[in-house]
């Protein structure tokens, strides 16, 4: 995904020595009559915890001097008093405030050495977020003041910086966590059922028509009928949110008119984003939650835990690094000044420390719990499973998710990358987990283009990628399949653009990446060739079909069902407008990619033979003497390995036996299936398909045809030729009947 240094953003700093915090500390608030009613508290739990008569503050902090609670008015604006947090217990600061109540609006300022070199960065002057903040109010300003280093001409000296950012920051806010969850249940869909469908809260609902404009791009909209009704529609299992989590937009950004819209730039791993809640509640979240339960799609979120919103050494100070800098980030060996930058953002978590890797798991836990989300899909895992000696399947971080009992039933989708050394791990996260996996995107994107020697890449890809995950007991479903994603052109573009245009970004076209594998059939951009119009539905069919009929577990990005497009942006990770919002007037002018979408899904739904539990080998497991799976020829004939070499081959038909080996039902039962046929043609033109005579009576039918998408099903003799039209895919079934007689 596209990431932005904010170091980069960060003004100029003038040169001068380290300053001691302490030697700038701001006018005490607090009164005799305040520390009267504060009391020592407990050390745990960490962050502002309500229990019906007062509430305990509880703040990590190793290397802090002295800790000072801020407490705000209604309206966030004026800080109406300041209490020292009295205790100081295994390295956490704590109080107990009787008088505090939900809706409490607070943050810390945090005393201690102000010395970058030695990783350190205290600054009382800045107001502080809390980690463990359950809700935020208001919003970020983008002023000088949120930089802990006084801006100026010499960047890299980090003077000490005396403005307080109070006004700059929104606040925390006291949440009572009770709801009526009434009998909500976790969904519960197995992992080979699964079908998730990769959305934006606020992109989703932006544009659409039933919602009213309040609702709109929040997850009130989300949760309302009309939309759930859509998602029900079209058969998906899971919707897969990107982030939601609070997050910060980066000041060039707003700078140029835009937006970090992805939400990439988390700064609370607690707290819903504000902005996509109408009522600025987190009950909201849960409503949401509650009625995709009902609607029976399961709730996967995004998370960001590999860095922070704070960016590299001149970035802004919000919350981590005000309160332990040496504690929560990779510190440079030799310069503790710079941050290890293995992310690409300018910071990197460091989750080797027992404190930052237990607020990541109970961040997590939180978000099972207390907002009942189905799982979580983590952004550059790789990081996440760093140690000193670099990536590690049995780090802590991996480790201590393995043994949380809060996780043991949730989905775990890991992005198997970052820029670090070594940071490419596709296939080797530990047993439980589900990885993107970019190597089938790429694969099957390359064929449909028409590249050469593509065909055993293809047919390890189609086959759940077992070259990858075939260890250690993993499953199919470990690969998580996609062609398009957030990152990237969408389905429309891949099929209309040859060159990314982000423009928009006003980076001179030179953010996103350069090569998208794809094809624009001659025009670059929208056309009126009917022609040309015709040919991009159909590739839009074939790598559709390809996606939902592969095995493993497939992702659909949102939109790509009814053909949205990005105008050839393939990095709109700014762009907080109608460019990256649904665009709803599509159901009814595509209803055709719409109507052809909802069929596949109901196909691989309704055939578990496409859901396989084990890997696929070639292994013969049924008494009819037919492969679990079997390639074909053209001329109807079992491929042999050099066949499998020719660079010009581009037609292949996969065999899938329904008999061959358990297909596991929801409750463990072995369930058997038809034999289905999928046929491919990645070539220009038509190629004759003998199709393979099989033991079994009876014709083959065919259920879809990516040329033909509105054609009625037909029968088919075995050994009969069918012709398979240039860039299509063809489905058939033959069900499994007594063997033929002799």
């Amino acid at each position: 995904m596209r990431r932005s240094d904010l170091g980069d953003l960060a003004p100029k700093a003038r040169l001068s020595t380290s300053v001691a915090a302490r030697h700038a500390v701001p006018r005490a608030l607090t009164s005799s009559t305040t520390r009267s009613r504060v009391w020592p508290g407990q050390p745990w739990p960490l962050g502002a915890t309500w229990d019906g008569k007062g509430v305990n503050f509880a703040l990590f902090s190793a290397h802090a001097e002295k800790v000072e609670l801020c407490l705000f008015d209604a309206a966030g604006v004026r800080e109406i008093d300041r209490i020292q947090l009295p205790e100081y217990t295994d390295e956490v600061w704590h109080g107990y405030l009787a008088d505090a109540r939900p809706g409490t609006l607070y943050g810390y300022r945090v005393y201690g050495p102000y010395d970058p070199r030695a990783g350190h960065r205290f600054n009382p002057n800045k107001l502080l977020l809390d980690p463990y903040a359950r809700a935020l109010y208001g919003r970020f300003l983008q002023t000088e003041a949120i930089f802990g280093f006084r801006v100026g001409s010499a960047r890299e000296d980090l003077s000490f910086d005396r403005r307080d950012s109070a006004r700059a920051m929104p606040k925390c806010r006291v949440v009572d966590g009770s709801f009526q969850w009434g009998d909500d249940r976790p969904p519960g869909t197995p992992w080979s059922d699964s079908i998730l469908y990769e959305a934006h809260v606020r992109g989703f609902t932006m544009l659409h028509p039933a919602l009213p404009q309040p609702l709109r791009g929040t997850c009130s909209g989300l949760g309302s009928e009309p939309v759930i009704d859509y998602l029900r529609s079209l058969g998906i299992t899971a919707i897969e949110l990107l982030p939601v989590q609070a997050r910060f937009d980066e000041p060039h950004l707003l700078q140029h008119g835009l937006r970090n819209y992805w939400g990439y730039n988390t700064i609370g791993f607690f707290a819903p984003d504000p902005q996509l809640l109408s009522t600025g509640l987190s009950a909201e979240f849960k409503t949401m939650v509650r009625q995709l339960h009902d609607a029976g799609i399961e709730v996967i979120l995004d998370v960001v835990y590999n860095h922070t919103a704070e960016g590299n050494h001149l970035g802004p100070t919000l919350s981590f690094r005000g309160i332990d800098n040496a504690s929560y980030y990779r510190l440079m060996p030799n310069d503790h000044r710079h941050y290890i930058n293995d992310t690409g953002t300018g910071n990197t978590l460091n989750l080797s420390h027992p404190r930052v890797l237990q607020m990541v798991l109970d961040s997590l836990t939180y978000w099972v719990e207390h907002m009942h989300v189905d799982g979580f899909r983590f952004d550059l895992a790789a990081t996440l499973g760093r140690e000193e000696h670099g990536f590690d399947p049995g780090s802590g971080f991996f480790d201590v998710i393995r043994q949380a009992p809060a996780l043991q039933h949730v989905k775990l989708i890991a992005e198997p990358w970052d820029i670090g050394p070594g940071g490419y791990q596709l296939g080797h996260f530990p047993p439980g987990w589900a990885e993107w996996n970019d190597r089938y995107r790429d694969a099957v994107r390359r064929y449909w283009r028409g590249d050469e020697r593509l065909l055993p890449d293809l047919g390890a890809r189609l086959s759940a990628s077992a070259d990858l995950f075939d260890h250690r007991g993993r499953r199919p479903w470990a690969t998580v399949n996609f062609v398009t994603a957030h990152d990237g052109f969408t389905l429309n573009d891949l099929v209309s653009y040859n060159e990314k245009h982000n423009e928009a970004n006003q980076e001179n076209n030179q953010d996103g990446h350069p090569e998208n594998l794809s094809f624009n059939f001659g025009v670059e951009g929208p056309t009126d060739d009917p022609a040309i119009a015709a040919q991009r539905a159909q590739q839009m069919r074939s790598l559709l079909a390809t996606l939902l009929l592969s095995q493993g577990t497939p992702m659909l990005l949102a939109g790509d069902e009814v053909a949205r497009s990005q105008g050839g942006n393939n990095n709109a990770y700014c762009q907080d407008n109608e460019m990256t919002w649904q665009d709803w007037s599509l159901v009814e002018t595509r209803a055709d990619l719409l109507g052809f979408t909802r069929q596949l899904i109901a196909l691989r739904r309704s055939h578990p033979v496409l859901r396989r539990m084990r890997f696929l080998h070639g292994n013969f497991a049924c008494k009819r003497g037919i492969k679990d799976i079997t390639w074909f020829t053209p001329q109807g004939i079992e491929k042999t390995p050099e066949q499998w070499e020719d660079p010009m081959a581009r037609c292949i038909g996969v065999l899938l036996n329904g008999q061959a080996g358990p297909t596991i039902g929801s409750h463990g039962s072995p369930i058997e299936d038809d034999l289905l046929l999928i046929i491919l043609n990645s070539h220009h033109d038509v190629v004759e398909f003998t199709l393979p005579a099989v033991p079994i009576d009876g014709p083959w039918t065919r259920l879809i045809d990516t040329a033909e998408p509105s054609a009625a099903q037909e029968t088919l003799a075995m050994g009969s030729v069918l012709p398979i039209k240039g860039r299509s895919l063809a489905v058939l079934s033959l069900p499994t009947m007594a063997p033929a007689e002799a």
